[in-house]
C-alpha cells in the first residue's frame, strides 16, 4: 500500500517549529544599506569582471531570478547578471545580527537548537495546539523584523525534517503550518530535491528510477533503494513519509534542563505564581540530583497575554546543585519580572552543566 508505515498518531503530540533567516547575509546588507532593496545583491568573492575565482555565499532573491544561487562560481553569476551588486562578505557583522536574532527565538523559553548561523529549531510540543503554535511563530517573526529589519520564514510541523521543508515552502518572509494528518498531502507533490540531503547527484539518480517527487519516493519499493543507495535509502524513503525521530537538542556546549508549566487561565495571583514557581524549582531539583548535574547559570521566562514573553537570568560565580539557591533564585528573578499584567506561562531553565565527577581524577 502507497506511503505505508506512516501513522500521524505517532507524531500527533509533537509540534516542531523551523526558523529560517531570508536570504541572511543579502537582507542584512539591504538593511545596513537601503539603497540597496530592490537589487541583485550577490554577497562573495569579487567577481573581477567575470574572471574572478570565488564562489557566491549567497544572494538577494532579486538575484535569483538571474538564475544565481548559493555556491555558484562569482564568473558564472557576474555573466548572468552582469549589472548586479557585488559585495563582500562581513562575517563579524553577521554574526553579531545572528546572535540577536537567536537572543529573540531563544526567549521564548522552549527547547533550542540553532543549527546554522540562520537557522534554528524549536520544540513547541508545550502549546498543544498548531494554532497557538501558530501564533507564537508570527509573533516572532513581528519581532524580529521590527527589532533587526530584516525577515525569516518559519515551518511547523510534527516532526524536524518536515518543519525545514515547510520553511522553506513560501519564502520569503512565509509560514507554513503542516498539522499531522496533512503530511503526506504536503510532501507528496514536492520535487525530491526539496528533501534535505539530497542534492543534485542524487536527485538525477532517482530520476533514472522514475522518481522526481517527494510522493513517488514514500511509495518506492524501500529494498530497491537499498540496494542502489545503501542506508541512505532507507533515510530518504523515512523523510518522504516524514519520518523523523530526532529531537530538538542544544548543541552549545553545556547542556540544560528546563521545565514550564501554561495556565488553564491568564494570571496575576502572586501567591499562584510564587507557588507555581516554586514546584518548577523543585522537579529541576530534583532532575538535577537524579542526573549528577550542577548548574551555574538559572533563567527564568515569563510569557504574558498575547505571547509577549520576557526572560531574566542570573549566573552564580560556583557550580550548584543547592535547592535552597534554585528556589531563592527563581523567585527572585519572577519578582524582576512580574509587571502585574496577567501571566499564561512560566519556565525555568538550569544550563551550563557540569558533572558532580567532571573535575575529579584518579591515580591510575
Amino acid at each position: 500500500m502507497m506511503f505505508s508505515g506512516y501513522n500521524a498518531g505517532t507524531m500527533a503530540k509533537r509540534i516542531v517549529l523551523h526558523l529560517d533567516m531570508d536570504s541572511f547575509y543579502a537582507s542584512v546588507e539591504m538593511h545596513e544599506h537601503p539603497d540597496l532593496r530592490g537589487k541583485p545583491v550577490v554577497i562573495g568573492a569579487d567577481p573581477r569582471q567575470g574572471t574572478g575565482r570565488g564562489v557566491v555565499c549567497t544572494c538577494s532573491y532579486e538575484a535569483r531570478t538571474s538564475g544565481i544561487h548559493s555556491a555558484m562560481p562569482v564568473s558564472q553569476a557576474y555573466s548572468l547578471c552582469p549589472e548586479a551588486i557585488f559585495l563582500p562578505p562581513r562575517f563579524p557583522l553577521y554574526i553579531r545580527i545572528s546572535e540577536q536574532v537567536m537572543t529573540i527565538v531563544k526567549s521564548t523559553g522552549f527547547s533550542f537548537q540553532q543549527v546554522s548561523i540562520d537557522e534554528a529549531f524549536l520544540d513547541v510540543s508545550p502549546l498543544l495546539r498548531y494554532a497557538t503554535a501558530n501564533v507564537l511563530a508570527q509573533q516572532i517573526k513581528t519581532e524580529i523584523e521590527k527589532t533587526l529589519g530584516i525577515t525569516c520564514s518559519i515551518g511547523i510541523a510534527p516532526t524536524k525534517i518536515v518543519a525545514k521543508i515547510a520553511s522553506d515552502y513560501q519564502k520569503p518572509n512565509g509560514l507554513t503550518v503542516v498539522e499531522p494528518d496533512n503530511v503526506l498531502s504536503f510532501l507528496s507533490p514536492l520535487a525530491v530535491r526539496k528533501i534535505p540531503g539530497i542534492g543534485a547527484k542524487t536527485e538525477n539518480l532517482l530520476h533514472e528510477v522514475g522518481i522526481r517527487t517527494i510522493g513517488e519516493l514514500a511509495g518506492f519499493d524501500v529494498q530497491v533503494l537499498i540496494a542502489k543507495f545503501g542506508n541512505s535509502g532507507v533515510a530518504m524513503h523515512d523523510a518522504a513519509l516524514g519520518i523523523d525521530d530526532s529531537e530538538v537538542i542544544e548543541r552549545d556546549g553545556s547542556r540544560s534542563v528546563s521545565r514550564m508549566t501554561t495556565f488553564a487561565k491568564d494570571t496575576d495571583d502572586t501567591a499562584l505564581l510564587a507557588e507555581t514557581m516554586g514546584s518548577l524549582a523543585d522537579e529541576l531539583y530534583r532532575t538535577l540530583k537524579k542526573e549528577g548535574f550542577r548548574f551555574k547559570t538559572l533563567t527564568v521566562t515569563v510569557r504574558y497575554q498575547g505571547f509577549i514573553t520576557k526572560t531574566k537570568a542570573k549566573t552564580y560565580p560556583h557550580f550548584t546543585d543547592d535547592e535552597a539557591t534554585i528556589r531563592s533564585g527563581a523567585q527572585e528573578l519572577l519578582r524582576n519580572l512580574f509587571d502585574g499584567r496577567r501571566i499564561r506561562l512560566l519556565g525555568l531553565r538550569l544550563s551550563t552543566l557540569e558533572k558532580h565527577d567532571s573535575r575529579q581524577t584518579t591515580l591510575f
